[in-house]
């Protein structure tokens, strides 16, 4: 029968404690874990580490382990063979089962992250016939008991980051989402994202939800908080001076603003409605602000700076 090396099989030392090993363990299986792990001896694998943590994480079956441990290395130093040692003192007699720890369904979810859900895993068998032999006949999962069997879980819920333009934001887009399996997926984005939001793709990834966490890149023109808009629009010194009016670009179309005379470099005005939609009520817009720039003429002519001189000099003659 071979022997389970169970600290090897989580990666922990013989003096690792609970806390060492449970992060061991939820490590370990949401890596291996059928739902996530399709390669070939996933299964395999997470049903060792499953094994693994029923003994080590229950304080009486990792005593007995240790023990059986020290005794199995002993008897293999002393030039044994395993087909001629005593487990009769170590054999789990009839109906050892109360030995078991089993495992709530709040504990299994607070190791998992929240997983839950009645989808099963596959079929993650029994134990091995060094942990029967150690402990007795175990049935599902480790000792899981029967309630806990019912809450197994499926996969934990995933997130993926996807890159949005602030255009792409305002009036909603898809994206085509290609999982490794070869699976492809039409993904809606909802007008009025914004960088962490997050749209719920439900029982797309194995089953679970799928999360696509949104990032607004940066736009060249136009700054966002909130469901506001904000832009700067230069206006010549004549029409800040004179008043008049100038043309604004907004997400969807062109709009004329009205300057009024006199009008400084740095003055916002308010345009309502012109922002961005709300993502929770797409009718609802925020506004756009705009803020004027005045620029200055360049390359004057003779003629016009003796005209801007003259203006000066009416100026201090005040």
């Amino acid at each position: 029968m071979e022997y389970k090396d169970y600290y090897n099989t989580l990666g922990v030392s013989k003096t690792a404690s609970d806390d060492e090993i449970k992060s061991a363990y939820r490590k370990l299986a949401r890596k291996y874990h059928p739902d996530v792990n399709k390669a070939a001896g996933a299964e395999d694998k997470f049903k060792d580490i499953n094994e693994a943590y029923q003994v080590l994480s229950d304080g009486e079956k990792r005593k007995k382990y240790d023990q059986f441990g020290s005794e199995w290395q002993n008897y293999q130093h002393s030039g044994g063979q395993p087909g001629g040692f005593d487990w009769g003192r170590w054999q789990q007699s009839p109906g050892g089962r109360t030995g078991y720890r089993t495992v709530s369904p709040e504990e299994f979810n607070e190791m998992f992250g929240g997983m839950g859900g009645s989808g099963g895993t596959g079929g993650l068998g029994g134990f091995s016939d060094f942990f029967e032999t150690l402990f007795g006949g175990g049935g599902f999962g480790g000792g899981f008991s029967q309630q806990t069997r019912q809450a197994q879980p499926r996969m934990q819920n995933m997130e993926h980051e996807i890159d949005l333009s602030l255009r792409e934001a305002y009036s909603g887009t898809k994206r085509t989402l290609q999982f490794e399996d070869g699976h492809k997926i039409e993904a809606a984005i909802p007008p009025g994202v914004k960088t962490g939001s997050k749209v719920r793709l439900g029982g797309q990834a194995s089953g679970a939800d799928l999360y696509l966490k949104v990032n607004i890149l940066p736009d060249p023109v136009f700054k966002r908080k909130g469901d506001d808009l904000y832009v700067v629009v230069p206006v010549d010194l004549f029409t800040a001076i004179l008043g008049g009016e100038v043309g604004v670009n907004t997400m969807t179309k062109a709009v004329n603003l009205n300057i009024p005379e006199a009008s400084d470099s740095g003055k916002r005005f308010r345009l309502k409605g012109l922002g961005m939609p709300n993502l929770k009520n797409p009718k609802q817009f925020g506004d756009l602000y705009v803020t004027i720039q005045v620029t200055v003429p360049k390359h004057l002519t003779p003629a016009e700076k003796d005209k801007f001189r003259e203006i000066r000099n009416m100026r201090v003659a005040k």
